[in-house]
């Protein structure tokens, strides 16, 4: 993140080949810690929370902008808004944008989880994952997907896809197709909350 200088942790050689899903451990200069949801408490090794990151290299605030900065900076540490966890040798797992999660009646939804398990399916290109309102439940999860050129697949076959590889909670209520590129910002990452409205 901008604020971090892109630079908290790092990741290569063996390190990289034991652990490919992790984003590394800190850099020398760095500290990371994983804190509940209300900010109250460091959680402990193995559990998700948010990601809060602290060194040199962080900013020191907005420039013009104390209640935003307030928010984000607390006592050296920037929260940034990821969940994450951290194992036992301090490597880095992020789980998901703390807003991208969607919560179903209870459960946890990680959207990137979902997301992921899509890329995998042949004529999927591009994925999103939100979650659309729910009376009882709160919210539900949906996706919209981009298929490859010549590729073809139906909703109902995308759902059983997810659903022989993830708990069936986590399979999408909805899948809609998109023939455009998802909407993205000048850092690549797709504008979910455009997507809601399709829904």
């Amino acid at each position: 993140m901008t604020e971090t200088m892109a630079t908290v942790t790092t990741h290569g050689a063996e390190d990289y080949l034991n652990r490919p899903t992790s984003c590394g451990p800190p850099v020398a200069a760095a500290d990371l810690k994983v804190m509940s949801e209300d900010a109250s408490q460091e959680l402990p090794i193995g559990a998700v929370g948010e990601l809060w990151a602290r060194g040199p290299m962080v900013v020191k605030g907005y420039w013009k902008r104390p209640q935003a900065s307030a928010e984000t900076f607390v006592d050296g540490w920037v929260r940034t808004g990821d969940l994450a966890r951290l194992d036992d040798e301090g490597f880095c797992y992020i789980v998901d944008r703390a807003k991208d999660m969607i919560i179903r009646g209870g459960e946890n939804i990680y959207s990137s989880e979902v997301e992921n398990v899509l890329y995998d399916h042949p004529a999927v290109m591009d994925a999103a994952l939100i979650g659309i309102d729910h009376k009882t439940l709160g919210e539900e999860p949906a996706a919209i997907v981009q298929l490859a050129p010549g590729q073809t697949a139906t909703e109902a076959e995308l759902q059983q896809w997810v659903r022989e590889r993830l708990a069936n909670f986590k399979v999408p209520v909805k899948v809609l197709f998109s023939t455009d590129s998802l909407p993205r910002n000048a850092n690549g990452k797709i504008l979910k909350k455009d997507l809601k409205a399709l829904f």
